[in-house]
This record gives structure tokens, sequence and C-alpha cells, in this order.
């Protein structure tokens, strides 16, 4: 059996990469939250807010950056994960050249999963067990995503403690990690012409998804 190109697995589940790619609160972030509670909180919230709100399940890119903004961001080390996904290069990069790698993968994440959005429905997240030994500061969440007629579909999160909040650096879903997948990738894309070559690449595949004439490979 053929199997599905990691990009088409995570667009299936576009809210959660928003969470690696991704890809998560307005509520205040508690201090003595569990990561595992802090990750079934989330994603009953990001839930209710896609399938209460047209514009989202529409894919209309200026509500998916006000929820981005506004639910994600708080909760994800989004340096992290850029930085694991540049990889090498990513040592390389001047200041200026990180922020604007940190700025289009962002933007490359939201509009190659935006459409997706649509496909929420009726999902429901399940917890898996949950373990971890005192002192953790680097943990792996595991869940699955339950909708009636189709197998359950993996979920988990890595996450790092950060002071006493607990933040989101890579998504797994259905066994694909998001910072490996675009780790090899960005690797590819950077050989030969460095962190510029990059910058270049991720600008030319967001004004193709911009002007709906392309897909981000």
């Amino acid at each position: 059996m053929k199997q599905a190109h990691p990009h088409s697995r995570f667009a299936r589940f576009a809210l959660w990469l928003l969470a690696a790619c991704t890809l998560l609160s307005v509520s205040p972030v508690r201090a003595a939250e569990a990561p595992n509670e802090m990750i079934q909180r989330l994603s009953e919230e990001v839930l209710q807010r896609i399938n209460s709100d047209p514009a989202l399940k529409a894919g209309d890119p200026r509500r998916i950056d006000q929820l981005v903004d506004n639910i994600v961001m708080p909760h994800v080390d989004f340096q992290r994960m850029t930085a694991l996904a540049v990889g090498r290069s990513w040592r390389d990069a001047r200041p200026e050249q990180r922020q604007q790698l940190m700025d289009l993968f962002r933007t490359l994440l939201i509009r190659t999963y935006s459409g997706a959005l649509s496909q929420v429905g009726d999902q429901k997240v399940q917890m898996k067990p949950f373990r971890s030994n005192a002192g953790d500061t680097d943990v792996i969440v595991r869940s699955e995503v339950v909708q009636p007629g189709r197998e359950p579909a993996q979920l988990d999160y890595r996450l790092r403690k950060v002071g006493d909040a607990w933040k989101i650096y890579d998504v797994n879903v259905l066994g694909v990690w998001l910072v490996e997948t675009y780790r090899t990738q960005f690797a590819q894309e950077a050989s030969g012409g460095g962190v510029d070559a990059l910058i270049r690449s991720l600008q030319q595949k967001n004004e193709q998804l911009a002007s709906g004439n392309g897909k981000a490979s």
C-alpha cells in the first residue's frame, strides 16, 4: 500500500500542527498545570474555537493568524522548533536571519495547512497515560484523535519546561514528527547556498501558496 506523504498526514489535523509546525490559549497559564493537563485543555479549546467560527473553518488567513497569535503562540517554543527544523544552518544564521526564518516558517505552516481546517468536525481528543519522573524538564505527551467511522489517529507532543510553564516544540501526527520532516527538507534547500538560499526558498513557497499557484513540498 502506498504510504501517504507526510504533509497529507499533517494536513488531516492542521489545527494540531498550528499548535508543531506546530504548531495555545488566551486563558492564563497555570504554573502548576501538568503538561498532559495543559494539552488536553488546549486541545478542547482549539476544537471549540474552530467549530464555532465559520471563518476559521473556511481557512480565512486573517482569522487563522488571530487563532495562532492568541491561542497557539503563548504555549509554543517556536524559536526552538524553528532552530531544530533548520538544523545546522541555524547556527550560521545572523539574528535578523533567524527572525526571518521564524516568520517565514510560521507563514509556511499556516498557509500549508489552513485548508484542512474545514475538515474539523466532531473529533475528540483522548489522552493516553502520561509517565514522567520528578524533575523532568523534557517530556512527550501522547494522545489520539477519535472520530466516528475512522481509526484513532496518533497525536503526540514534545514539550520542555521553560520557567514554570511547559512549551510545545514538536508534534507527531501518525508517527511522523514535524521537526524531522522539515529538517530534511530545509537541509536540502540550504545545501550550496546556506541560510540565504533557505530564506529565498521559503519566500518562494509562501508566495506560491499566497497566490494559489503552488503547494509546499
